[in-house]
């Protein structure tokens, strides 16, 4: 086994060790402290004042009081999915942070390690941290225009080759979680992707843990964006945008 099989092998077993302990504090409903500023190595993507680095359709998206808002009204009501693009790269590995804001009515998401849908603007295909405004989705892995529900708020799945999500542990309870989620104020979500790992974190609590070995369908890479949804009117509300990119 050489030098970087041997950094690989230890990497994984680091993850492993994260996850096994990430589970055993929910199913004991003892909660870790939450790390507050823990900003080393991360850059911000959005500037606060303007959308430079950000491609989407103006009708629904624009900068408003130090934040990226998206908005649907009775006058544009969406025939499909639209989302603003962040046009800085293609991250792997990575850990995203960023506050957000929804509506009662609100339905969004951040798409990582997406692809553009060619043929109809400003789509994307992948992996998303699912968000509402109602909390029946919020911090579920749904892979949008794909593989669809990977995991759960609450649960812990794996994807193998042409098969469903096998749910095989927990994180928490899916209502008992949805309470560290606050109704149209500022919530703080954290991404943490890395190789086939994928784990989706709000305000400190880990809501969902997709490990996709599933070589048909998996992303190494992609494009990064924010959602807004068909349905009712709806604003979305993002701020204090954070990127750490990891070597591969």
């Amino acid at each position: 086994m050489n030098n970087q099989q041997m950094a690989k092998g230890y990497n994984w077993l680091c993850t492993i060790a994260l996850l096994c302990c990430t589970l055993q504090l929910c199913a004991q409903h003892t909660f870790p402290q939450v790390i507050e500023d823990d900003l080393v190595g991360f850059a911000s993507i959005f500037d606060g004042e303007t959308l430079n680095g950000w491609e989407g359709d103006p009708t629904y998206w624009r900068v408003e009081n130090g934040s990226i808002l998206g908005e649907v009204t009775p006058e544009n009501i969406l025939e499909r999915n639209s989302f603003l693009i962040w046009r800085g790269g293609k991250p792997g590995d990575f850990e995203l942070k960023l506050e957000y804001k929804v509506s009662k009515s609100g339905n969004s998401g951040i798409n990582y390690r997406s692809v553009e849908v060619t043929e109809v603007p400003y789509a994307l295909k992948g992996y998303q941290c699912d968000i509402d405004g109602g909390g029946r989705w919020s911090g579920q892995n749904y892979e949008e225009r794909g593989r669809k529900f990977l995991a759960l708020r609450g649960q812990f799945s794996q994807l193998m080759d042409a098969s469903k999500p096998l749910a095989y542990g927990t994180v928490g309870d899916k209502e008992e979680l949805l309470q560290f989620i606050h109704d149209e104020e500022w919530n703080q979500c954290h991404l943490i992707v890395r190789g086939n790992t994928m784990v989706h974190i709000i305000n400190g609590r880990v809501m969902s843990v997709v490990i996709d070995k599933d070589q048909k369908n998996f992303k190494a890479q992609g494009l990064i964006g924010v959602q807004v949804h068909t349905g009712p009117p709806m604003t979305i509300a993002y701020r204090n945008i954070r990127l750490k990119e990891y070597e591969p």
